[in-house]
Order: structure tokens, then C-alpha cells, then sequence
């Protein structure tokens, strides 16, 4: 089989979404040809963690580990929740932050280009110089972010004769809280430098959404593939698909203070004000981090008996929610550089076959999965009356004793299939 050495830093037991892209493709390359190296941090500082993803693992695989210096650990003596927040990407609105967590964004925007984890470049490279020369590896993927990673892939291009595949789960400058880091003119200049070295030195470029190749097709004449993030079908982990006895709208995954769909709240404590039954049917479960902003908002429109704040649950507990619920939300921030960004729990909603809510910016690239797999209904931010009529038809079904399961060709985004796409492509280079 033909190796291919994959730098990354999200991997078991790292918990959230960011992890299970690579170890899914890591776990059925094998069966199209190619065995995958993995390097990762000997000593991470992960937000999040999730042990259930050990378990997936796939036997016999090589995994190098080297040290990795974390500033994040040493800022956490001091501010613990700021500091994990920001690594989450969870950042407050300018006018809720606090002095001390506008001190941190700085110095995370300025000292730390393009992150906080560029003390791993150096030591990476030269390990895996020594590392790839002896073993004859000529090819090597780098995702991010976070994008120091790319760094360790431009600086191997450089120093050997290798083939280099640049994945990009998230934009980089165009994503929605660069803007938020207080960066100087100068350093965000760095920034955008970097980001053109790196998409103009890999020999080819993945990113996860329509728009963020066509973002970076204006930076660069490298070919761009999308390979969108999945489902995985593991009996395993499905629970039970009983629906639950309640009217439940749930949203799985972080809701930052800017992904905070007011209208999407005031309509459902419309309907609650207008049908005792849907009052008294109704449940809004929240799983994973939720920012104050948003719990305020809908404590405020009224439904804050019917919220159920689950908190972070591991993966297997979030699909058990999936599969259960009557509706499933999916929100994005309503922003143009947030158009580009499909959730990954978008896919595992797909595998739970409920009904999907979306709601984001205008253009948002999720509306065209949800419209040629037939599983839901997109919406911008300001259409309230659309959605209080939707979420009533819903409910009609539910009252009717219907389960509501969606149908639709969802088979090409399960990861196997993704995986002979990335194989393929492997192959290519």
C-alpha cells in the first residue's frame, strides 16, 4: 500500500467535531490502497474530550507523537474559562467582553500567527524530515485549523521532495472570528501572507464547502477539491430511533453569542402562546456549549421552562439526541464569511433521517445539501413568519402521530464513500 503521513492535531481523545474527519478517513483508507501514518501532539490541549473516539482507532496504525509547547496551559492558571472559550473559537460580542478577555484576544491575534500552536512547527519539522526520509514516505496531508499545521507541511515542501495535500476544515482570514482577534494592520497582513504561501506552495488544496474553494480559487491557480465532512453508520452507537413522546426541537454542538437566532425564539413562544398544546408538548433541548447571550435571549422570549440545557455529551449520547428528536436545528452565524462553514453534525443529522431547520446567512452552502438530499428547510435570520409556519407543520405531523423521518439520497456524504474520494485524490498527486 502506498503511505501517506497525515499531520494533525484533533485526535482521540479529543472530543467535538473537528476530530472525526481524520479519524474517519484514517479508518477506511485501508480498504482503497493507502495506509495512513498519523502525527499528532504527544501533549495537546484540547477544549474538549471525548474517550468514546479511542475505541475507532483502526488496529496496527502507526501514530507518531512529538511535544507540543501550549500557551493556552500557562494562560489557564490565570483565566481558565476565558482561555477555553477562545480556544473553542467562542468569543462574546465586543460590547460583553470583558477587559482581561479583550487583553487575551490580542494577545492571541498578534503574538500567536497564525495560532497558538506555531511553538510545534520547528520541532515537527525537523522530526519529520528525519522521519520521512527514512521511510521513504513521499506525500503528506496537513489540516487545520488550527493552521500552524499547514506551516509544518510548507516547511517540508521545501526541505524535501514530497507531494503535499493542504486540507482546510474551516477558512482561514475569511473565517467569522478573525475579525474579532485585534489584529494590527501589520499582523493581519501576516495573516493573509501566509495563507497565500501556504495555498500557492500545496500541490493540491481540499476544503469542506463550495464557497471556501471558490474563496481560494481567487488566491490561487493550485487545483481545489471539496471533500465535505460525513456520516458514519454505527450501530453501536444508535441507542434507540423511539422518538421522543414530546415535541422536541434540539440543537446538538456550540451556540456562540452570535449564533443566536432571536427570531427562531420568538416564533416558537408564539406558538406556545397561541396553542396550549404546543405549550405543553414542547421541549428545547440544548447539547454542548452555550453562551449566556443565548440562553438570555430565550429566557427572555418566554420558553425558559421549556429549555433543557444537556451541556457537552460524547458523541455516542449526541446521536442517541439526533435520533430521538422531532426536529433538529441547525444555525450558523449571519455573516457573509460564515457562508462557507457546513457544520459537521449537518451530516449526522442527515444519518438520523429527522427533519432539519437550518438557519443562516443568505447564500449559506448548506442549502444546497439540504435541497438535493430533501431533508430539510433553509432560512435566513429575518424570516420569522416562515419559520413559526414551518416549525407549526411540524408539530401538525407530530400531533398526527407520524414520525416525520426524511428520505433522500444521503448515501454519497457517508464517510466511506468520502474516504475513496480522498483516496483517489491521494493517488492523483
Amino acid at each position: 500500500m502506498e503511505k501517506v503521513l497525515i499531520i494533525t492535531y484533533y485526535w482521540p481523545p479529543a472530543g467535538g467535531p473537528g476530530v472525526q474527519r481524520w479519524l474517519k478517513f484514517v479508518k477506511y483508507l485501508r480498504d482503497f490502497g493507502i495506509e495512513p501514518v498519523v502525527y499528532i501532539p504527544e501533549n495537546p490541549n484540547y477544549p474538549m474530550r471525548d474517550k468514546s473516539f479511542e475505541t475507532e482507532i483502526p488496529e496496527g496504525i502507526t501514530i507518531l507523537k512529538k511535544t507540543i509547547f501550549e500557551p493556552y496551559q500557562i494562560a489557564g492558571i490565570f483565566a481558565k474559562n476565558q482561555t477555553k472559550t477562545i480556544s473553542k473559537g467562542i468569543i462574546a460580542a465586543e460590547e460583553n467582553q470583558s477587559l482581561l478577555q479583550k487583553f487575551l484576544l490580542f494577545i492571541r491575534g498578534n503574538l500567536f500567527i497564525p495560532d497558538a500552536r506555531k511553538f510545534w512547527i520547528k520541532p515537527s519539522v525537523k522530526f519529520l524530515k528525519t522521519y520521512l526520509e527514512e521511510e521513504g514516505i513521499k506525500k503528506i496531508i496537513t489540516t487545520g485549523p488550527p493552521h500552524s499545521l499547514h506551516l509544518i507541511g510548507l516547511e517540508l515542501k521545501k526541505e524535501l521532495d514530497l507531494k503535499w495535500i493542504a486540507d482546510f476544515r474551516d477558512p482561514w482570514t475569511q473565517i467569522g472570528y478573525h475579525k474579532k482577534l485585534k489584529l494590527t494592520k501589520k499582523n493581519d497582513q501576516k495573516h493573509k501572507d501566509l495563507e497565500c504561501e501556504v495555498l500557492n506552495s500545496a500541490d493540491q488544496i481540499i476544503t469542506t464547502s463550495f464557497t471556501t474553494k471558490a474563496e481560494f480559487s481567487e488566491k490561487t491557480s493550485k487545483p481545489i477539491s471539496v471533500i465535505t465532512n460525513g456520516f458514519d453508520v454505527e450501530k453501536n452507537k444508535i441507542q434507540s430511533t423511539e422518538l421522543n413522546t414530546e415535541f422536541s426541537i434540539s440543537h446538538i454542538g456550540s451556540l456562540l453569542s452570535e449564533r443566536n437566532p432571536e427570531n427562531l425564539w420568538r416564533a416558537i413562544a408564539e406558538l406556545a402562546n397561541e396553542n396550549s398544546g404546543f405549550s405543553k408538548d414542547l421541549e428545547l433541548k440544548l447539547a454542548g456549549t452555550v453562551s449566556e447571550e443565548v440562553i438570555t435571549s430565550i429566557k427572555s422570549a418566554g420558553l425558559g421552562e421549556k429549555l433543557q440545557l444537556l451541556g457537552y455529551v460524547n458523541h455516542k449520547e449526541a446521536i442517541n439526541v439526533q435520533q430521538k428528536s422531532r426536529l433538529l436545528l441547525l444555525i450558523e452565524i449571519n455573516s457573509k464569511e460564515t457562508r462557507g462553514i457546513i457544520p459537521g453534525k449537518l451530516f449526522e443529522y442527515l444519518m438520523a433521517k429527522r427533519p432539519i431547520l437550518a438557519i443562516g446567512p443568505k447564500k449559506w452552502d448548506v442549502q444546497q445539501i439540504l435541497e438535493e438530499t430533501g431533508s430539510g428547510e433553509y432560512f435566513q435570520y429575518s424570516e420569522k413568519d416562515r419559520l413559526k409556519s414551518l416549525i407549526l407543520a411540524h408539530y401538525e405531523v407530530y400531533k398526527k402521530g407520524k414520525s416525520g423521518f426524511v428520505t433522500g439520497n444521503i448515501q454519497q456524504y457517508h464517510r466511506k464513500n468520502l474516504t475513496q474520494k480522498l483516496a483517489n485524490l491521494i493517488k492523483s498527486v
